[in-house]
């Protein structure tokens, strides 16, 4: 038989499992390698080529990673199937970020499973690189509205994710605040056998410890005062399914004991609850912090922590795939104008290029939210820099002409300007000082779209506090003096909103 009938290796110390394969498929007519030592497996490579390799994780004599990583040098067209004993399931996850197609747990129950596997690896080998193929994700990734892109750290992620969607297994989602954390998880969920079942999220850091144990949990009629009904919590509602814990750094370590004992028994307590009660999740955590340097600084328990670290997926930050921008300003257009019958608008070249050119600290979140509000703004069928709001001039003030051609400098100490440069900004340090910019911009945003929907003119205030005050004054008249709409767009509290309008002789009713 010659190279042109597809190659399969097969690497393994055990002789009953080379006997196997080769009963298995030598009649299906595959060209078959076998090898019980890492030597053999070696010299094999160099005079043959394969289209399939499968290689067990354990031999007296090579590391089934190393073997791994040199097929793939090798030979790259070369698809690897890791097997694996249950004790090392953790490092067949991680030879998948190292490249193989897939792994499979031994012994081999379901003889049909494996024949599946290997076809479906030699399919994907034929026709990977292709130009103009898709991905064997795309369609899921379509139906749930994740814009992948094109960029190959992203291709290379959700290839990672699609393939561990289908195993039983955590995963630990790392990325920056707004770099679409959740969208992965959602991905993940539909990928997987679970996703004609519950998906249920819930942030650990929005809620007080005794709410999130109630949300988490649940609790028994009576187990504190406004009990008056016993309510499942979502770990009981997401029975089957998948539960995305996001901001789980922020889970205090009362909650997180709660969370290792679901992990490690499958069963938990209502609040107040005395009878277990029994749930089959696939957890999804999510956090933007690093966990490692929190379990050195005893702020998150170590053991929950390689419970949920079976393997960790890193999104990357906006600034790192901006090339995929113009496709995701193009899907938020989209999103937005479903809601409206109003004629598409484009944004111009020099629009373009500005949002290009921006370093997005709040990532896909922050382009979400800037593509709405200059759609807000434009009543033309181009969107021009002026409708962006000065954001990608820093937080240059809106109006001027000269402001949205050049940056200004920083302010210089008790200066109320509030003109700084995108450069200037990502260079702070104090991440307060950062925190009260945006909080700023925020405002002075609501202020802008306020007084176009009203059709008002008027030049804006320099000062912080005078912008401060003027948004809220306007915002509440807007909304008629309603607190918690107000609160809401501004982006506070509402206390916060009660201290700052006494602080400016704001009259709230």
């Amino acid at each position: 038989m010659g190279d042109h009938v597809p190659g399969i290796l097969i690497i393994d110390d055990e002789q009953h499992v080379g006997t196997f394969f080769s009963r298995l498929l030598r009649d299906k007519g595959y060209r078959l390698g076998v090898a019980s030592s890492g030597a053999q497996a070696y010299e094999l490579i160099e005079r043959a080529r394969f289209n399939v390799a499968m290689v067990d994780l354990k031999l007296p004599d090579a590391d089934g990673l190393s073997l791994l990583q040199h097929i793939k040098k090798e030979q790259p067209q070369c698809e690897v199937i890791i097997m694996t004993g249950y004790s090392t399931t953790r490092t067949a996850v991680k030879a998948i970020q190292y490249g193989a197609f897939d792994y499979i747990e031994k012994p081999f129950d379901d003889i049909a499973l494996v024949e599946q596997l290997i076809e479906k690896a030699l399919s994907f080998g034929k026709t990977a690189g292709q130009p103009g193929k898709s991905h064997s994700w795309s369609k899921v990734a379509e139906e749930i509205g994740f814009q992948v892109g094109t960029t190959p750290q992203m291709i290379k992620l959700v290839s990672i994710a699609e393939r561990i969607a289908t195993k039983d297994i955590n995963v630990l989602i790392h990325g920056e605040t707004g770099t679409g954390k959740e969208v992965l998880a959602k991905f993940i969920h539909a990928a997987s056998h679970r996703a004609d079942k519950p998906f249920l999220a819930i942030n650990c850091g929005a809620l007080p410890e005794n709410l999130l144990e109630s949300e988490l949990f649940g609790h028994e009629r009576g187990s504190f005062t406004g009990a008056s009904v016993q309510r499942k919590g979502i770990f009981e509602l997401a029975n089957n399914g998948t539960l995305f814990l996001d901001e789980i750094g922020e889970a205090s370590l009362s909650i997180q004991v709660k969370l290792l004992r679901v992990l490690e028994t499958g069963e938990f307590l209502r609040v107040g609850g005395e009878k277990p009660v029994k749930t089959n999740v696939r957890i999804i955590a999510a956090t933007n912090v690093d966990l490692e340097e929190a379990v050195s600084q005893k702020a998150f328990r170590e053991d929950l922590f390689y419970r949920l670290d079976v393997i960790r997926l890193e999104l990357p930050p906006l600034r790192e795939r901006k090339e995929d921008i113009p496709q995701l300003v193009e899907y938020f257009m989209q999103r937005y104008f479903e809601r409206t019958s109003s004629p598409l608008p484009i944004f111009s070249p020099s629009c373009m290029e500005s949002m290009m050119n921006y370093h997005w600290p709040g990532n896909i979140r922050e382009l979400a939210n800037s593509v709405e509000q200059a759609l807000a703004l434009c009543d033309g069928n181009t969107i021009l820099p002026e409708h962006l709001a000065g954001k990608f001039n820093g937080l240059a003030l809106v109006g001027s002409k000269e402001d949205s051609r050049e940056q200004q400098p920083l302010p210089s100490p008790g200066s109320d300007s509030l003109n700084i440069s995108v450069e200037e900004l990502a260079k702070l340090e104090d991440e307060k000082l950062i925190e009260m910019f945006k909080r700023v911009e925020n405002l002075r945003l609501s202020l802008r779209r306020i007084m176009a929907r009203k059709g008002l003119t008027s030049s804006f205030p320099v000062s912080m506090q005078e912008m401060e005050a003027q948004a809220i004054k306007e915002t509440l008249d807007f909304y008629n003096g309603n607190v918690s709409m107000t609160a809401r767009v501004l982006g506070i509290g509402r206390n916060t909103l009660y201290r700052k309008a006494k602080e400016y002789n704001i009259n709230i009713l």
